[in-house]
């Protein structure tokens, strides 16, 4: 799980390293927000929505309506990549608890 982890780290810091991700129109950019929002949906259903996953949905949406669809995608699929890891992270952390020398 750490190696998926850390690939999608990886792919992460490409897209937001490697500028504007190529986008024609705007059924890309709206097509890339469907996918942050579920991701978003799926990491708060377990309780590890990631605190710029909203804010990163609303200046993708805010892109596309300037006509700036590729910057939409861009900010859009780090939304989602936020939302699968925060999910991944609340998933493999259920259940770990506190230390037992907490409660003596």
């Amino acid at each position: 799980m750490l190696t998926n982890k850390l690939a999608l780290a990886v792919l992460i810091g490409g897209l937001t390293v490697g500028g504007t991700a190529i986008a024609t129109d705007k059924s890309d950019a709206d097509a890339a927000i469907a996918a942050a929002k579920a991701a978003q949906q799926a990491a708060s259903s377990v309780g590890g929505e990631w605190r710029d996953t909203g804010k990163l949905i609303e200046a993708a949406e805010k892109a596309v309506a300037e006509g700036n669809f590729g910057t939409a995608v861009d900010l859009a699929k780090q939304a989602e990549g936020q939302g699968m890891l925060g999910k991944d992270q609340a998933l493999g952390q259920r259940g770990v608890g506190n230390p037992k020398y907490l409660y003596n």
